[in-house]
Order: C-alpha cells, then structure tokens, then sequence
C-alpha cells in the first residue's frame, strides 16, 4: 500500500486513492464535494485538548506533541484506530488529508508513521 499525505486545501486527484479526513474538524472553507472524503476518520484526530496545544507552537514542541498523541492513539483511540487499519488494509493508495498549513510538524506525519507500522 501507498500511504500519502495532503492538505484539505489542495485539490483531490484521482491518483489519492482512498482519501480519509483526519481532523476532528471539517476544514474550514471547503465543501464536501471539493474535498472528495472516502472516510472521515475523526476518531483517531487529536483531542481538542491536544489539538489546541498543538497549533498554538506547531513546530516548538513537535517530538512532546508528537508523543502525546501516539499515547492517544494507543490509549484512548485505540478502537477507533484499529477499525481504521482494517479499513485501509488492502487499498492500493491511501491519502490522509489534514487542514493544518504546517506540512512537516503536524498529526499527520505522526499518524502516518503509526500507521504505517500497523499496516506492514
């Protein structure tokens, strides 16, 4: 499988794949049908508490942040990350769209690495 990762503000492309939103918010701005979501996995998104943290110093803390939220995902969003593998196993292409404008220090890079590990 090929796991990606694209911003919601982006336009959606055919060559995406399976496209699973991974915010606990809809992007602001952009419609459903622009933003082409196959799976809206919010579940497995950063707490509110976590999220905030996480974009008042996106890059300062990112390897804390980074750690908080893989304990989230082991802890608290363990079911909901589980019914996401499942759901990913055997998709050719698989691109996780996020909101954030940061594209290096954010939930996403975290996820997909999790992710990745899950899926192998």
């Amino acid at each position: 499988m090929e796991l990606r990762r694209k911003r919601a503000y982006d336009n959606a492309s055919a060559d995406d794949g399976f496209r699973v939103l991974i915010d606990r918010l809809w992007p602001r701005g952009v419609s459903k049908e622009q933003a082409a979501i196959d799976l809206w996995a919010k579940d497995v998104a950063p707490s509110t508490e976590l999220r905030r943290v996480w974009h008042a110093a996106p890059d300062a803390d990112f390897e804390v942040n980074a750690e908080r939220y893989r304990a989230q995902l082991e802890k608290e969003s363990a079911k909901a990350l589980q019914e996401l593998v499942e759901e990913l196993q055997g998709r050719p292409v698989v691109t996780l769209v996020y909101a954030l404008h940061d594209t290096e220090h954010n939930h996403a890079v975290v996820l997909e690495g999790v992710l990745r590990r899950l899926l192998e």
